[in-house]
């Protein structure tokens, strides 16, 4: 099979063929190149699926913002750069699973540079390569006389040593120079992130933490399949609040940005008094209750907490954002509702950044919504409309499908 040609010619394709490209496919979104992300393995999956069912047409830039990224039918394709920013992240994770010799024998899945429309091909036979290999390999290598490297071939043990040595030296040197030039030509920070990347003292990570009285097995150390189970203390934390937190501190430590990570239970106002402060999770973390109460929007529930939600304190009547705690039990579909939020608080003088959700997928849609490219820019934009305020809060929805969240999509911000 060979698939390499204008879209009009997918439609040719076998149900066998499209069943080899699915197959393949899954493979390599079961890849850590992929397997770690939600998003790199919805945009892929969607265009191949779009492709495969004779869509190739549709497919285009405008289109897959609205589709995949909830984006609005007329957003600025221009300054949203977030279809342009996935696609070239998901050809660098694709090369890099092809460059790996275990998958040299496989169906190859392109998406070729400057085109959202996914190819597909098998590649060489590999009779066909060992003969190119065999014919290479029996071809003479002539090394000309005047060529200086030619009496390395004969050097004997000594000589080699202190070749190796001397590459070992020219890596090192060359390995320093790569992180210093990183260093000198690191991007900007982020406008949302800058304040506080540019803050003098590091930044605290305060993450919803519980203390749970329970057992935990412990194995022997002499017979590792022998288990103990015993009492003990623990401080839990909910798995998908620490992926936000590697989120965010993904921004801080690639902008070489100190930060500690600190449970809420231990974080006392003195804490967050020492310098900048991201909280992350709503309903499991006393301070984002606190710091979010006298905000325009924030966090309520109902006597029974049957009924968590968002509230517009402008209007605190309406109900467009709330999440029935026992749909969310019962179905583990819905729809999510989040605040992310940058302010200085008046009890520290230091900067807070919200991100959490009512329910634990609102948290992760807010993590991935303060550290994506494209909705970054977006937060830029509405801000530079509102005059460039240095307050923000914004309310994200997302729809959670088998308890994974979708993208985030932006409900409503406020500035000041």
């Amino acid at each position: 099979m060979s698939v390499d040609s204008p879209r009009e010619e997918y439609a040719t394709m076998s149900d066998s063929e499209k069943s080899a490209i699915r197959d393949q496919l899954e493979r390599l979104l079961a890849n850590p190149h992929f397997s770690h992300s939600k998003r790199f393995p919805t945009f892929l999956r969607f265009v191949t699926e779009r492709t495969l069912a004779g869509e190739g047409d549709n497919i285009n830039e405008r289109w897959l913002g609205i589709e995949i990224f909830g984006r609005d039918p007329e957003y600025d394709t221009a300054a949203d750069p977030i279809v342009r920013v996935t696609a070239a992240e998901i050809r660098k994770r694709v090369a890099l699973y092809y460059q790996d010799s275990a998958h040299a024998g496989e169906l190859r899945i392109a998406l070729p540079s400057g085109s959202y429309i996914p190819r597909f091909r098998l590649p060489k036979s590999v009779d066909s390569s060992l003969e190119e290999l065999g014919r290479a390999a029996a071809k003479p290598i002539e090394i000309p006389a005047t060529n200086p490297v030619a009496p390395l071939v004969i050097l004997g043990r000594r000589s080699t040593l202190v070749l190796a040595l001397a590459c070992a030296i020219a890596g090192l040197l060359s390995t320093g120079l790569l992180v210093f030039w990183q260093k000198m030509h690191r991007p900007p920070p982020d406008s949302f992130w800058q304040p506080v990347l540019t803050a003098k003292d590091p930044v605290l990570l305060c993450l919803a933490d519980q203390l749970q009285y329970s057992a935990i097995s412990l194995r022997d150390a002499a017979e590792p399949t022998h288990q103990i189970a015993m009492n003990d203390n623990l401080t839990a934390v909910v798995m998908d609040d620490v992926y936000a937190i590697v989120k965010v501190a993904g921004i801080l430590q690639s902008s070489g940005k100190k930060y500690t990570v600190r449970g809420e239970g231990a974080t006392s106002l003195q804490d967050l008094r020492n310098g900048p402060t991201v909280f992350i999770g709503a309903f499991d973390n006393a301070w984002t209750l606190r710091l979010t109460n006298s905000l325009r929007y924030h966090f309520a529930n109902n006597a029974d907490m049957s009924q968590f939600s968002i509230v517009d304190s402008v209007a605190p009547a309406q109900t467009r954002w709330v999440v029935d705690r026992s749909v969310q039990m019962a179905t583990n579909n819905y729809r999510d509702y989040a605040i992310v939020a940058r302010f200085t608080d008046i009890n520290t003088g230091n900067l807070s950044v919200i991100a959490a959700g009512i329910g634990r997928g609102g948290t992760i849609a807010a993590g991935e919504f303060l550290t994506d490219p494209g909705d970054l820019a977006q937060i830029k934009r509405a801000a530079q409309g509102a005059g460039d305020k240095n307050n923000m809060e914004i309310v994200l929805s997302t729809q959670i499908i088998d308890g994974q969240p979708g993208s985030p999509k932006v409900e409503a911000a406020y500035f000041w």
